[in-house]
């Protein structure tokens, strides 16, 4: 009697990468990723709540303003109820008089919002693997820095690999900071820029023309943002 046939027993296909040298961008080797990886379909949706969520973990919620009770000055009343011909009046501290409360103003609050790591981690991989349909996935071999920290260098090997603010502006992703590379790119903002792989976020995955990593910064992605395909694994493993 033949096994049942169990589609989770067969391997993940896997996707092919060449790893490139810097700055020359000479091929070196090619390198395999698993599908789970960087050939995911695009979930727009998830996407947005990613970005989303990133935007109102950043904002500060310190906006305060101060009521008629916190006003500091007397809350005498300014004129009689009665008998003056004009509009009835309370104390200084109003919100209609200039200098009193403010009614309904903002006061300090968390904005954080809440998403299921799996599903962050999800958009992750989803923001890589979009870049890596679009040949927008420029993996380089460790240790990527430059010879002179001047911003004319960075310029030149910019435009001349179409890096540059003429073809959309490109992330570098490093595993260490690179001193040279840093601050040659320092006043090239408008080319683009470098950050460290715990800097970045999904948005940065997403607002660039092209992404450009480290292939330990972006192993080191891949093995922080997998929390989803874990205890699938394990399933699958006990079932096999």
């Amino acid at each position: 009697m033949s096994a049942k046939w169990d589609a989770n027993s067969l391997p993940a296909p896997s996707v092919l990468t060449t790893i490139y040298s810097f700055p020359s961008m000479e091929p070196l080797r090619f390198e395999q990723y698993p599908s789970t990886h960087l050939h995911l379909p695009l979930r727009r949706d998830i996407l947005h709540r990613a970005v989303v969520y990133e935007g109102d973990k950043t904002r500060q919620g310190t906006a305060s303003t101060k009521w008629r009770s916190e006003i500091h000055g007397s809350h005498r009343k300014i004129r009689p109820q009665k008998g003056s011909g004009r509009a009835r009046l309370g104390d200084k501290t109003s919100p209609m008089l200039r200098g009193g409360g403010v009614a309904f103003g903002p006061k300090p609050r968390d904005f954080s919002t809440e998403l299921p790591k799996k599903m962050y981690d999800l958009a992750w991989r989803t923001a890589l693997s979009h870049r890596y349909h679009k040949g927008e996935l420029i993996i380089m071999d460790d240790g990527v820095e430059v010879e002179y920290p001047q911003t004319g260098f960075i310029k030149q090997i910019f435009e001349s690999n179409h890096w540059g603010r003429a073809d959309g502006r490109s992330l570098i992703i490093t595993s260490s900071f690179r001193q040279n590379l840093f601050h040659a790119l320092e006043s090239a903002g408008e080319d683009g820029r470098v950050l460290l792989e715990e800097e970045v976020d999904v948005k940065d995955l997403l607002e660039h023309g092209r992404i450009v990593v480290e292939k330990g910064a972006l192993d080191g992605i891949l093995r922080d943002h997998q929390s989803d395909l874990t205890k699938s694994a394990a399933k699958s493993g006990r079932q096999l």
